[in-house]
């Protein structure tokens, strides 16, 4: 058994390279409830492995001090575990976004949010699996986006200077203006089929992305279900009149906007297709992935809140 019952795993880069600092002020509240081992990460999936081998090693818990891409990483780690052996997940919010922390109700105060993971009681949540027509797989657990949605993110990671919400704002307008693409995507869901040229579908497991933008008002990650928000083949112009609609989660009042929910959903587009998953890339510029299919795994995960 390792010393500890918990393992915490920072990503010393997140908010900026301004993680290691903020994870530091947490050491005395750690100390407090009994101390945990620490260990951070320095390269793309490090959490992965850190958190699937903390896993077999026999902890507890895990938390994962980061933002939206840390969780995505020690999630993936924790569901290489078979159930019975799954450790509880906990979270400390200090990341640029956030948004998988905020819809499921983790205290923004990082102070705050190691204590409740530390002490807090536990609540099973969903998690989704993805696979790729190559046969890819990974799990997410906050949006998967397609089209102008995934362009976004790639866009907002070359801006640079700007920090949390007006990044994604300022590649918003720069997706709008010189990504205006709408593949023609083949849907078939366990509630309805459909063919259609859309902009983009942006899966949904929590409400809201981007640290502003309430995508799927009323996704919930804990129901047993998966929402969508698809927009169709529109100008420009009505793109920009979309978003704030988008930021208030009134969009669904629009006839070029779909809103349903789903438990497994397979898609075929006519061309490449920009994806990301919780804000990771998954299939970028100079990519050839044409082929979905999504599946929902309700209670995978308990969640220390």
């Amino acid at each position: 058994m390792p010393p500890h019952h918990t393992k915490l795993i920072i990503n010393p880069n997140a908010d900026v390279g301004n993680a290691w600092r903020r994870a530091s002020d947490l050491r005395p509240v750690v100390e407090a409830h009994g101390g945990a081992d620490w260990t951070g990460t320095v390269y793309p999936t490090h959490a992965t492995e850190l958190a699937h081998q903390a896993a077999e090693e026999g902890y507890e818990r895990i938390i994962a001090i980061g933002g939206d891409g840390t969780v995505h990483e020690v999630i993936n780690g924790l569901m290489q575990v078979p159930a019975g052996r799954r450790p509880k997940l906990g979270i400390v919010p200090v990341g640029t976004g956030n948004d998988f922390a905020h819809n499921a109700g983790i205290e923004r105060q990082p102070e705050l949010a190691m204590q409740r993971a530390l002490i807090g009681s536990t609540k099973a949540i969903d998690i989704a699996l993805v696979e790729d027509g190559h046969g890819r797989r990974e799990y997410w657990d906050n949006t998967l986006g397609i089209g102008f949605d995934a362009t976004i993110n790639l866009r907002s990671r070359t801006i640079p200077l700007l920090r949390g919400f007006l990044v994604y704002l300022v590649a918003v307008f720069q997706t709008i203006l010189l990504n205006h693409d709408a593949p023609r995507m083949s849907i078939k869901t366990d509630q309805a089929e459909w063919e259609q040229e859309l902009l983009m579908i942006v899966l949904c497991n929590g409400p809201r992305e981007g640290g502003a933008f309430l995508v799927a008002p009323e996704a919930r990650i804990d129901d047993g279900w998966l929402h969508y928000a698809s927009i169709e083949n529109v100008s420009r112009p009505m793109m920009i009149r979309l978003v704030p609609e988008v930021m208030r989660g009134t969009h669904g009042r629009f006839s070029a906007v779909s809103l349903g929910r789903f438990r497994d959903l397979s898609l075929h587009a006519d061309r490449p297709l920009h994806i990301h998953t919780d804000g990771e890339v998954f299939a970028g510029f100079g990519t050839d992935v044409r082929e979905l299919k999504v599946e929902i795994l309700p209670g995978a995960v308990e969640l220390l809140t």
